[in-house]
């Protein structure tokens, strides 16, 4: 005895659903893609310091590069420790060092020399953008 075969019907109509599941994983993915681009393009804002203090201060465009000098002379870029070495290593990995912006924010118990030596970590590197971190001057206003 044989079994009787259903009836397939290929085009039966059936109402349209919307899954909204897929849709809402999607949604998800988004906003956490966006919101670790959004984190990434943050500045350098975690290293707090004393800044010198100019009467004399102008805003800059954001750098590529926001080499901090911390009081006891360490060097941090983008939440890293790097050496001087690697400090050029890094500004002449760049692609195009001639373009590349570079800001130094060091603390104004630094010594002098220390900043001179990421200048010359960013000539070495034929980094010719320098800008320096300053605070604007309160009494000025």
């Amino acid at each position: 005895m044989r079994k009787p075969v259903a009836k397939l019907n290929y085009f039966e109509y059936r109402k349209a659903r919307i899954e909204i599941i897929p849709m809402i994983d999607v949604m998800l993915f988004l906003l956490v893609f966006f919101i670790i681009v959004t984190l990434q393009m943050i500045p350098d804002a975690g290293v707090s310091m004393q800044l010198p203090v100019s009467s004399q201060t102008d805003a800059l465009p954001h750098p590529k590069f926001i080499v901090n000098v911390l009081p006891d002379g360490t060097l941090k870029v983008k939440e890293q420790v790097v050496t001087d070495d690697q400090l050029t290593a890094m500004f002449a990995g760049d692609g195009n060092p001639g373009q590349t912006e570079v800001t130094i924010a060091a603390d104004k118990a630094v010594q002098f020399q220390k900043f001179m030596n990421v200048i010359d970590d960013a000539k070495k590197a034929n980094v010719t953008d320098i800008g320096i971190a300053a605070q604007p001057d309160g009494s000025a206003e």
